[in-house]
């Protein structure tokens, strides 16, 4: 749903032979009507939840690529937003996140003579800046944008790239009521949605040219309809 659908919607305008869909909720009207709008795009889905232990998530990806031979890139775009569950937003957003690109290196870590392949990686513009109210769901964004940034630096070594889409607030459900952190703000939503926001529909259009520009550890910043590209001030580096 939200940012998700109207991506794969976007993405099946364009050239691509397979979308494969990984969620833990099944929903037969939004796959069927994802393979109506291209018949010529082999539309699969699997049921997962980004949460299992990566032994898991390793079984079901060679269940993929036995069935695909090949797949070009990986989009990792589950998230929750509800600083109740801190364990939860921890394990959807960040531990998931890593544990599905560590399970995919199995298949695409040129060391094992794999092909190389592509991260992209939903953080959130509260990754370069909190939403303080909400530090749990804010936290995981933050190291979802480090994460990436190493994966990309990686590269040389592994063939993977990475980069990472981080959407402004965008009009979905996750955004339309939610928890901060102890209630320290118990309006959080209702303040947030009074300031300037964007469709998905916009963040999709610039969800996907950012697909198409594939910068190897690009920050892209998709707000109010727009993307650009955020440079990073370095201030602090290993020197290895």
């Amino acid at each position: 749903g939200g940012i998700g659908l109207d991506t794969s919607k976007e993405l099946l305008k364009r050239d691509l032979k397979n979308l494969v869909i990984l969620d833990r909720i099944k929903n037969p009207a939004a796959i069927a009507e994802l393979k109506a709008l291209n018949p010529k795009v082999c539309v699969t889905f699997y049921p997962y939840d980004v949460t299992v232990p990566i032994a898991e998530t390793t079984k079901l990806l060679k269940t993929i690529f036995a069935q695909l031979k090949t797949i070009d890139v990986l989009i990792n775009g589950a998230g929750i937003l509800d600083d109740h569950q801190i364990e939860r937003t921890i394990a959807v957003n960040y531990t998931g996140l890593v544990n599905t690109t560590t399970a995919i290196m199995e298949f695409w870590d040129k060391r094992k003579c794999g092909p190389g392949g592509i991260i992209c990686n939903i953080g959130s513009v509260t990754g370069f800046n909190a939403i303080y109210q909400v530090p749990v769901y804010s936290g995981t964004k933050a190291a979802v944008v480090n994460f990436t940034s190493s994966l990309a630096k990686l590269a040389p070594i592994t063939g993977v790239t990475a980069y990472t889409v981080n959407p402004g607030i965008t009009r979905t459900t996750l955004v339309q009521k939610f928890n901060s952190w102890l209630d320290v703000e118990p309006q959080v939503a209702k303040k947030l949605l009074a300031h300037p926001t964007q469709p998905p529909l916009a963040c999709a259009e610039n969800f996907v040219k950012a697909i198409e520009l594939n910068q190897n550890g690009a920050l892209w910043k998709l707000d109010l309809g727009t993307l650009e590209a955020v440079k990073w001030c370095k201030h602090w580096d290993s020197g290895i």
